[in-house]
């Protein structure tokens, strides 16, 4: 059974017959919200930013929300390969032990102990991040507005209520509650421009550097309702900022890339690239659009996918599914990564040899 599938949006597959795949080719990579589920691409990330894509020269743009602005963050660490093994192995091993008389942890403990997490992984190697001579990071942020300018114990709640409710509506309505916030890394004095078309939801664009890098990344990870939101961001207009997948869960946005580097290479745990977390329900809203005409999707095949713990991705339910069993936990995880080991196995030998047979439509 083939562990790999390619799917390629219509420009992207054009592309593919004439050239094949290949590093000087990719103009954008993004990394998706989804939590434990970014583990299984670790082989994948590790043979891209390792061994593969430092075979061409040209710039990169990176974006990320959530756990896909941690991958792509520690991407633009010196040995890339090394540093997304650590944070495999740390994003595994973490453990929220449960203060004694608690039944749970609560949204601030839950904080403070991620945000000591980021501080111990990325230390004083903040300014390889931001100083990457090809990689221009972009960490995706979801700043909440009107009832949702401010957080607090009744305001969130019903605020995240509205925001469905006008989601369901339409996305763009989605924007009068929650909006998009891009910490992007600088290019010269200025943000590196975006990779991609903002007319489809209300955006911003800050500069992100060495002030504000902590807080940008714990605000692109901070779940509503299990972390707090981060405040007083530096730069950045006030406000409470949230997890960048709310906005955009699996960044399906209208990217902009070079004709000289035209893909954009998407290391994905499905086919379906979701616009918002608020449209995982809404099915009519997860099929491509032409905004990803230009995307490669490589992702595992849904059927190998079953041959894991518990037939599915590691997922955050195994928080509450293993509680305090820190032991099993990582025993499951860690078996499905290693397993993952063939997706990246898969991945090289089909550069080595593109079978366009195998590349179904996005």
């Amino acid at each position: 059974m083939p562990a790999l599938r390619l799917y390629a949006g219509p420009l992207a597959r054009q592309h593919l017959e004439r050239h094949g795949l290949r590093p000087q080719d990719v103009g954008a990579i993004p990394a998706a919200a989804g939590g434990p589920k970014g583990l299984i691409l670790g082989p994948l990330d590790r043979f891209i930013f390792g061994e593969w894509l430092p075979r061409s020269q040209q710039p990169v743009d990176l974006i990320g929300a959530s756990i896909g602005a941690w991958r792509m963050a520690t991407a633009c660490l010196d040995d890339p390969a090394a540093s997304l093994a650590r944070l495999e192995r740390d994003y595994i091993g973490q453990h929220f032990e449960l203060p004694q008389g608690q039944k749970r942890h609560t949204a601030e403990q839950i904080s403070r102990q991620f945000a000591r997490n980021l501080q111990v992984f990325y230390g004083e190697r903040v300014e390889e991040v931001l100083r990457h001579p090809r990689y221009r990071l972009h960490i995706v942020t979801s700043r909440g507005r009107h009832v949702l300018s401010r957080d607090g114990a009744l305001r969130t709640p019903l605020g995240y209520l509205g925001a469905y409710v006008a989601n369901a509506m339409g996305r763009k309505a989605l924007g009068a509650w929650l909006e998009r916030v891009v910490f992007s890394s600088l290019q010269g004095d200025e943000p590196a421009a975006l990779p991609f078309g903002t007319q489809d939801f209300r955006t911003r664009q800050m500069p992100l550097n060495a002030g504000n890098f902590m807080d940008a990344l714990q605000a692109s990870c901070s779940i509503p309702f299990v972390l707090r939101p981060v405040h007083a961001i530096a730069g950045a207009p006030p406000g409470p900022y949230w997890d960048g997948g709310i906005t955009d869960y699996h960044l399906h946005l209208r990217y902009q890339t070079p004709d000289t580097a035209p893909l954009v290479l998407y290391p994905h745990f499905q086919r379906a690239v979701v616009p918002g977390w608020l449209d995982k329900r809404w099915k009519g809203r997860h099929a491509a659009s032409p905004a990803l005409d230009r995307m490669v999707v490589v992702a595992p095949d849904p059927d190998w996918v079953k041959t894991l713990p518990h037939g599915r991705l590691p997922d955050r339910s195994d928080f509450n599914r293993y509680s305090q069993n820190l032991a099993a936990r990582v025993q499951a995880w860690s078996a499905a990564t290693a397993a993952a080991v063939r997706l990246a196995d898969e991945f090289a030998q089909w550069l080595e040899r593109p079978d366009l047979s195998r590349v179904g439509a996005l």
